[in-house]
């Protein structure tokens, strides 16, 4: 998985990002950024910053981040090296923007469902989360808002504004790919014919269910909530089978990304 990932980061940064100089955060817009000023090869502008940040990592994120990142930090800026030539399909920024956050985010989602990493900034993102208390979703915008920002100053503004666009996508496809794509439904049911609607729940749609113990927060009354788990598919008739057996039952209904368990996938 983890070559796999990277080989797609490295088509979609080579494809798209790289002829259109769009630099959207971490090594790889650094990457792009000297090939800008100095004519780099983005591959040896990668292996020059990620070898020393593995490093890093290694001596204050201690052996089981290295051995998660060591293969991801050499292999990527391999593809991106291998991969430089290949036929850039679009010179349109916001179509690289848009198809290059997609494949990067395809990439690395891959890459960290396989329990692996790339390295790079997300490492010096780790270390400074460690030593200074900040969340690491912050430490990870100061890197990435740091790249884009000096591509703003370096490219030009336009360019900095098509970066936050693969930015964005990226991290959306990231959380797609780790939390997947198939949105199962989890429904709480508060109704005064609980036992009725359990019932139904059962032998009708074979869902199994949880009873949870409430009070309402008015009158301080003791009642059951229901927590029914069900497929996408089966949203509709469960709506229709409580507002048939209790037309006052009051129904939340909202996303579950992943289920495991019996009914459901396993891990």
């Amino acid at each position: 998985m983890i070559f796999v990932g990277s080989l797609i980061t490295a088509l979609a940064f080579n494809l798209f990002l790289v002829p259109n100089h769009i630099a959207s955060g971490g090594v790889s817009g650094i990457s792009i950024i000297a090939q800008a000023l100095f004519g780099m090869e983005p591959a040896y502008t990668q292996w020059a910053l990620n070898i020393p940040l593995f490093v890093a990592g290694y001596l204050l994120l201690g052996r089981d981040y290295a051995i998660r990142s060591l293969l991801g930090t050499i292999v990527l800026p391999l593809f991106v090296f291998l991969t430089k030539d290949f036929p850039v399909p679009t010179t349109d920024p916001l179509l690289a923007s848009l198809y290059g956050g997609i494949g990067v985010g395809l990439g690395l989602g891959i890459v960290f469902r396989g329990r692996g990493s790339t390295g790079g900034l997300s490492t010096l993102a780790q270390i400074i989360q460690k030593y200074s208390g900040l969340s690491l979703s912050v430490c990870v915008v100061l890197m990435d808002g740091t790249v884009i920002a000096l591509a703003m100053f370096i490219l030009s503004p336009e360019k900095a504004l098509y970066a936050l666009i693969g930015l964005y996508i990226t991290g959306k496809i990231i959380d797609a790919i780790e939390l997947g794509f198939n949105y199962t439904k989890v429904a709480y049911i508060i109704a005064e014919k609980t036992e009725q609607i359990s019932e139904a729940v059962l032998s009708q749609l074979d869902r199994g269910l949880t009873k949870l113990d409430g009070r309402g927060g008015y009158t301080g009354d003791k009642r059951t909530v229901l927590m029914v788990v069900v497929g996408q598919s089966e949203v509709t008739r469960l709506k229709t089978l409580v507002q048939t057996l209790d037309p006052t039952a009051f129904v939340i209904i909202t996303n579950a990304h992943e289920v495991l368990g019996e009914g459901f996938k396993r891990g």
